[in-house]
């Protein structure tokens, strides 16, 4: 059986904040001194949107399915299973792809899929897998991500604004895709390659059981550059297994998408993994980091020129620590 992506969508918050209002707005709260246009030249990132109040994961989530819907021209009684994969979520319980299904009006089997940046590839590998399983017929996979909400918005020290700098380039997004069998093609690969005695390097320790309250476990923290170290340790080696099995090389494909964090981050990319600057859809400079968002707004920004037979590399990087790499065929 083939299966395959045959909808995509995307939605941005009107909302568009600078990098440079950002660190105004951290300095003066905290009443901390900063080098002027410390955050964008750390960070290459020049603006990102954000969320407005009313404005959930779930709602850039809705949004961003009713594009995807539309554009398999499907309707939301089409589907048998939908996946909310995202970082984000409205609460812990219930699962958000209720509050989701609420408002499409679909009937489908709803849970939650997460694994931080990972989790809208981890949903797509879960619905191909329920596909082929006979679990389900078609999947409207989506996320909703909104990191801005665990962004500090002081810090009262050096060390308390490097520990939560990786906060900071942070931005919100919405995106979907729909999943079901194709006569040809689809997604032909993929791999993995998870890292877990990293888990502490970074992530947001309140809500669960061993912080379930207060303010200070909520932020995100982390060691920006303890992992990197890690991404740049196994990251070439996953992209030489899919190399390997599939015969492509990084020319063979049309599009290559990367989870992005900085821009600095994604030079520092190109440079260990040889992957070429132009099969990439740059979109943390005006974006920032919109966790697991990332790649299926770079989808639905390069699907209006794809044609049947091109091929996408799909690569995510996630807290944990996990790689994942996915190859799919347009079809």
């Amino acid at each position: 059986m083939y299966v395959g992506i045959t909808g995509v969508g995307a939605h941005l918050p009107e909302r568009e904040v600078t990098t440079a209002e950002v660190q105004d707005g951290v300095a003066r709260a905290g009443g901390i001194r900063l080098p002027r246009g410390l955050f964008a030249r750390l960070t290459g990132i020049e603006r990102r949107r954000i969320a407005g109040p009313g404005e959930y994961a779930s709602t850039l989530a809705v949004h961003a399915a009713r594009a995807a819907l539309a554009h398999a021209e499907l309707d939301p009684l089409d589907i048998d299973l939908l996946l909310f994969a995202s970082a984000s979520r409205d609460m812990v319980e219930p699962a958000t792809a209720h509050i989701v299904q609420t408002e499409l009006g679909s009937r489908a089997h709803a849970l939650d899929v997460t694994n931080a940046c990972n989790s809208f590839l981890n949903g797509i590998d879960l619905a191909r897998s329920m596909i082929i399983a006979g679990r389900a017929r078609r999947a409207l996979v989506v996320t909703g991500e909104t990191p801005t909400r665990v962004m500090r918005s002081r810090v009262d020290s050096i060390e308390q604004a490097r520990r939560a700098f990786a906060g900071f380039t942070f931005g919100d997004a919405g995106a979907a895709v729909v999943v079901e069998p194709v006569a040809r093609g689809g997604i032909l690969d993929i791999d993995t390659e998870t890292q877990s005695q990293h888990w502490s390097v970074g992530g947001i320790p309140g809500g669960g059981s061993r912080h379930p309250r207060g303010d200070e476990h909520s932020y995100f923290a982390g060691d920006g550059h303890r992992l990197r170290g890690v991404f740049e340790k196994v990251g070439a080696s996953i992209l030489d297994r899919v190399r390997a099995r599939t015969g492509l090389e990084h020319t063979d494909y049309a599009k290559i998408l990367v989870h992005q964090v900085t821009l600095p981050y994604l030079d520092r990319f190109i440079e260990v993994t040889g992957v070429p600057r132009d099969r990439l859809e740059i979109t943390v400079t005006d974006l920032g980091n919109v966790a697991s968002a990332a790649l299926g707004v770079q989808l639905a920004r390069v699907a209006p020129e794809l044609k049947p037979g091109d091929r996408v590399l799909f690569i995510g990087l996630g807290g944990g620590v996990s790689l994942m790499t996915m190859v799919w065929e347009h079809s």
